[in-house]
């Protein structure tokens, strides 16, 4: 299928010609055809596999070809977990808007609040945020959804995890008419709080699912390293990067001050590093990954802040630096490589304190996790032995079960009939048979009649 197959506006497909695309991935292959249709549709697809376009194209297509049901309130509300992946739908949006009759505003946490108010007060058509901070402007009554045509979300079950649920009801009770569409795309569509979600947000959906989290990804070859302890983790880490060349890489760890030394490690041996983490301003943040993005730094080092929908397409390689917590951030971190079609690199450093998360991880991925070696900087480490040992010989098992239950002791009971009293409670005769006292004294059973 070519894109000029799909009956997109005219507009759209020059849009397509100048950016060369010509073949749709095959999440967009079907998920647009259904979207055009004004249906609802939950999708999930690995990292890297075009989806953003498989819901900004047919969200323009409604634009341009559909009368607005209102004049004032936005028509498409695009949600992202993160501000970061917020910002890098807008900034794709932007480029299919160009020359467009159409109008977009950014509403993320971390900006100033009253100058967002003052672009919604320009009546945009696209409003792309995220879920906490559009809350906030419904809540003070700068952002009304009643005449909201589409709802797209993107990464649903990111924002699950990050504690957005309420503010999802609230969006879906401001826009809960029976005209609105909404499209759903997640990583995963075995969750059960996602599975809640979709029952009471989306009417009869359409499911598309493109591949498998689990699913060995074909365009990044993935290695692990084991590590003693982390001066032995540094070590490892730069010999990794220099051996990658002048590529760019993305280091991930799982703490700021983690991000923070570093990036400053990597800058003393001379390579352009620079840190990103939660702790800066969302200024700085937007600065860094604008620099990053230009090619100014050959290494970012960030925590999970930037493991999801980044699209820096000059990202080769992809270093965990700490394994993380939860298995499939681990498929997001590695996706910031390897997209399309381009090949990657994936390294992850196997310490002490990430074992407990590689064997959840291999678990998760259901495959068998290669390790690699550098000459040199071998460790000793070589993972926890969770197996209970068993004890060796021939019927060691029944003689442990034999010896087990010679040690278990009788519990102790009252012998009853040995005639000895207990306490000081009298032993009581036992009551002879009735006939045998009519024997023994009959006179006191005679009857009154003689």
């Amino acid at each position: 299928m070519l894109f000029t197959d799909l009956p997109l506006d005219h507009r759209i497909q020059r849009f397509i010609q100048i950016n060369n695309l010509t073949a749709p991935t095959e999440i967009q292959q079907q998920a647009i055809p259904h979207a055009l249709l004004g249906k609802d549709l939950i999708a999930s697809s690995k990292t890297g596999s075009g989806k953003t376009f498989a819901f900004l194209f047919p969200a323009l297509h409604r634009i341009l070809k559909n009368k607005a049901l209102s004049k004032n309130d936005p028509r498409v509300l695009i949600l992202a977990p993160t501000r970061e992946l917020a910002k890098q739908v807008f900034n794709e949006l932007r480029k299919l808007l160009n020359g467009m009759p159409a109008t977009a505003a950014l509403i993320v946490g971390g900006e100033n609040f009253n100058d967002q108010v003052k672009a919604l007060k320009r009546n945009p058509m696209f409003v792309v945020g995220t879920p906490g901070r559009v809350a906030d402007h419904l809540t003070d009554r700068s952002l009304f959804l009643n005449g909201l045509e589409l709802l797209i979300m993107d990464e649903a079950d990111r924002m699950l995890d990050l504690g957005f649920s309420a503010q999802l009801k609230q969006i879906d009770q401001a826009a809960d008419h029976r005209k609105r569409q909404t499209l759903m795309f997640s990583a995963t569509l075995d969750n059960a709080e996602l599975h809640y979600l979709t029952q009471s947000m989306l009417k009869g959906p359409k499911r598309i699912s493109i591949g498998s989290a689990t699913e060995e990804h074909q365009d990044i070859q993935q290695t692990f390293y084991f590590a003693d302890h982390f001066d032995h983790k540094k070590a490892l880490l730069l010999h990794l990067l220099k051996d990658c060349g002048n590529k760019q890489a993305i280091v991930f760890t799982a703490t700021r001050e983690h991000s923070e030394s570093l990036a400053a490690l990597l800058s003393e041996e001379g390579m352009l590093a620079i840190g990103l983490s939660a702790g800066l301003t969302q200024g700085q943040r937007n600065q860094v990954m604008q620099e990053f993005g230009r090619n100014k730094h050959q290494v970012l080092v960030t925590t999970d802040v930037a493991s999801r929908g980044l699209d820096i397409p000059n990202v080769a390689l992809v270093i965990n630096f700490d394994l993380p917590k939860l298995p499939d951030e681990y498929v997001h971190r590695i996706g910031r490589t390897g997209r399309a079609g381009n090949k990657g690199l994936a390294y992850s450093l196997v310490g002490p304190n990430d074992y407990k998360s590689f064997v959840a991880l291999e678990a998760f991925l259901q495959q068998t996790c290669q390790f690699g070696s550098v000459e040199g900087l071998k460790a000793k480490f070589r993972g926890f032995n969770t197996k209970i040992k068993e004890a060796k010989g021939d019927g060691s098992k029944a003689k442990a079960a034999g010896k087990a239950k010679a040690a278990v002791k009788p519990a102790k009971r009252v012998k009853t009939m040995t005639g000895v009293d207990i306490g000081d409670a009298p032993m009581m005769r036992k009551r002879k048979p009735i006939e045998e006292e009519i024997e023994s004294d009959p006179d006191v059973y005679e009857s009154d009649d003689e």
